[in-house]
């Protein structure tokens, strides 16, 4: 049987999970919480009582009120259920779509290329598998310990594209294509929707048809593509995206990398560690838009491993011919075999016709509020076409939270707490505010930052690169944000967003119990010099 209960007071996921964890006590109860809704759905096996549950919660601290069935949705304009239409079947769609079939809506999904979108296939799965390869051969190549050959592997790119290419086609399939074809709540049409008015759109099928389809609610997740800057020449020449990069088969001899995003920081060190020359340029800093000690450190990082970093650094034009790319900047002229644009991604929002119902965009990008509505009632949207961070855990995110709010329920997308990694080596990690946007809000502020070489676990890699940094407020020591540049530092970076979502201070981290030799054991270290000098504590110092 299963039972929803309304739940009043959750502030935060930990909120929810406490609520997860006091209703699994009881026998034959499996229970999922969530906080941004205010709802518990449980499923008993007969044994736990209505009452038992909602004493549970009580339990936890909270207040319920139990309900034999799921909240009605809004009956559609054609009397026959609520009708959604989603474009675009990436992470943020799916989600979108999968939730609103489980809130009794069927679904109508609408895909011109690939299921999945941009991460499974050109995006995370595809760069982390070719990253984690690169790295295996440097690791070989480079690694500190004594005793142990280091050794010079061979590199076979067809060989390291087709593994990754079938890992990618697993994904999609298991993830995707089977999701969708064991749901059959969801509708799927191949082809390219544009807005005819709020309900309607014109579906240009791939198979040359046509066809008009109304909904009652509208999700927009059409995604990003690699976005190519205005730089004289750039549009006549055969540069690659990440698209290509991934699926190359040569290796370069001298790769050129525009930009100091995360996409051109993470490609730009895998093609060195295969054995690629390297030069990345950067029209500002490494990571620009976040704290400068971190993008800082990374380009000491990569110009350790003999990549050419040049920072604030734009080419005023692009040649090509037989000998290969040539950049003409203001320190001269900067060439290669091949060009690799990572130079960010731009919402694919051009051909949805948005003009024609008055859906507000800043430059390409879809305007959403908390509850991912657009401006125009109905039409929602989430992912990469939008204002929110491009991350595909948002996307996810918020097309959980759209479905809820495109079927009558009421859900927001806090992204105060939101975590974000670089997969570079070492790693970049970062979450809430940094030093400069905390003064810049006007907060008072303390930080300190923890070199590597006083964290166990670095010591023992023999790698203290980087650095453990954290912002407290002055006075109460409220955790604001974490900066991590650290080998496994998108491990490290979670704790801190749970840290900051519990709105613990810097005294309660230094008094958490951390397992030694671990990287993460970084925050509670940082977290004691705001009151103490690590270098006069043992090891394990609680």
């Amino acid at each position: 049987m299963t039972t929803e209960l309304r739940i009043e007071g959750m502030t935060c996921d930990h909120c929810a999970e406490t609520v997860r964890r006091s209703l699994e006590r009881l026998p034959g109860v499996r229970a999922e919480v969530s906080s941004s809704e205010g709802l518990a759905r449980v499923d008993t096996d007969g044994r736990a009582s209505g009452a038992e549950l909602v004493a549970a919660v009580a339990g936890a601290g909270f207040s319920s009120a139990p309900s034999a069935s799921p909240p009605k949705v809004r009956t559609g304009q054609d009397g026959d259920g609520l009708h959604v239409v989603v474009i675009g079947s990436g992470s943020g769609a799916f989600a979108a779509a999968i939730r609103a079939t489980e809130r009794g809506a069927r679904v109508t999904m609408i895909e011109r290329d690939l299921l999945g979108g941009t991460c499974v296939n050109v995006g995370c799965v595809p760069s982390k598998i070719l990253l984690r390869g690169a790295h295996a051969v440097h690791t070989q190549r480079e690694h500190p310990f004594a005793g142990v050959e280091r050794i010079r592997p061979s590199v076979d790119r067809a060989a390291m594209v087709a593994q990754q290419q079938e890992r990618v086609a697993e994904l999609r399939r298991a993830k995707y294509e089977d999701l969708l074809a064991g749901n059959p709540a969801i509708e799927l049409l191949r082809g390219s929707a544009t807005f005819q008015d709020a309900n309607t759109l014109r579906i240009e099928g791939s198979d040359g048809s046509e066809r008009t389809l109304r909904a009652d609610r509208i999700l927009i997740a059409t995604g990003a593509s690699p976005a190519v800057p205005p730089i004289s020449g750039l549009s006549a020449v055969p540069f690659w995206t990440s698209t290509e990069a991934l699926v190359a088969e040569e290796l370069p001899r001298h790769l050129v990398v525009l930009g100091g995003s995360l996409v051109a920081v993470e490609l730009a060190q895998a093609f060195r560690r295969l054995g690629a020359e390297v030069t990345l340029m950067a029209r500002s800093t490494l990571l620009s838009k976040e704290d400068p000690a971190l993008g800082a450190g990374l380009a000491e990082a990569l110009e350790g491993e003999g990549m050419k970093v040049l920072l604030h650094t734009v080419p005023a034009s692009v040649r090509h011919d037989a000998s290969g790319f040539h950049l003409d900047t203001a320190r001269g002229v900067v060439s290669g075999d091949r060009l690799l644009l990572g130079t960010g991604r731009s919402p694919n929002t051009a051909r949805l016709g948005l003009e024609q119902v008055g859906v507000a965009t800043r430059g390409d990008a879809i305007l959403v509020d908390e509850h991912l509505r657009t401006n125009v009632p109905g039409i929602y949207a989430v992912g990469d076409c939008t204002n929110l961070p491009q991350f595909v855990y948002v996307a996810a995110a918020a097309g959980t939270r759209a479905a809820i709010n495109m079927t009558g329920g009421d859900a927001t997308l806090d992204l105060e707490t939101m975590p974000a990694v670089a997969f570079t080596d070492p790693q970049v990690a970062w979450v809430g505010r940094s030093e400069a946007e905390a003064r810049g809000l006007g907060l008072a502020v303390e930080s300190r930052t923890l070199p590597l070489d006083n964290v166990p676990r670095a010591l023992a890699n023999f790698d203290t690169r980087g650095f453990v940094k954290l912002v407290a407020e002055a006075g109460s020591g409220r955790l604001l944000g974490a900066q991590v540049l650290a080998a496994e530092g998108g491990e490290v970076i979670q704790a801190a967003a749970l840290a900051l979502r519990a709105r613990m201070t810097v005294h309660d981290l230094a008094d958490q119990l951390f397992p030694y030799l671990t990287m993460v054991e970084g925050l509670k270290l940082a977290a004691q010099t705001f009151t103490r000098d690590v270098k006069q504590l043992s090891c394990c110092a609680g």
